[in-house]
């Protein structure tokens, strides 16, 4: 059995084409967090703290694989990014995995409402989400 996303942890997915390094980012109906949306009045930490416990971030791979009906080993962890967001909630930990198909899985994502955009078609995002996208993207690029 997969665990359950945790209210307080959210993933960007991103797909990066091997050859040509175009980089498509999964926007759900809600934003660009999997799978929830982030409250609103949510802002990125500058530095996260470094001392935060947190469950072993590739558990909750299994259950993204899951939930988009993919098969296990269809993401991976980008181990670079892993981002703070401070919301009326609690905060919140977001982490970066990447689509390891050679294509984005368009049919996966269609199936949840959602579909692959550009960073430059991410407008309209919550400005926290667009903060994410851009360090999320740095990190992507190298």
């Amino acid at each position: 059995m997969t665990p359950a996303f945790p209210s307080d942890m959210r993933l960007l997915l991103a797909h990066k084409q091997k050859t040509s390094a175009r980089v498509r980012f999964l926007r759900f109906p809600h934003g660009l967090c999997a799978f929830q949306a982030l409250p609103a009045l949510s802002s990125v930490l500058e530095d996260s703290p470094a001392n935060r416990v947190e469950t072993y971030p590739n558990l909750y791979l299994r259950s993204a694989e899951a939930q988009l009906g993919l098969t296990a080993g269809s993401l991976a962890l980008e181990a670079e990014f892993s981002a703070g967001v401070v919301t009326p909630d609690g905060p919140i930990r977001v982490r970066l995995a990447t689509f390891t198909s050679i294509e984005p899985p368009f049919d996966a994502a269609a199936n949840l409402g959602g579909r692959f955009v550009a960073i430059t078609e991410a407008r309209g995002c919550a400005p926290a989400e667009l903060e994410l996208l851009r360090q999320a993207y740095t990190v992507l690029m190298g």
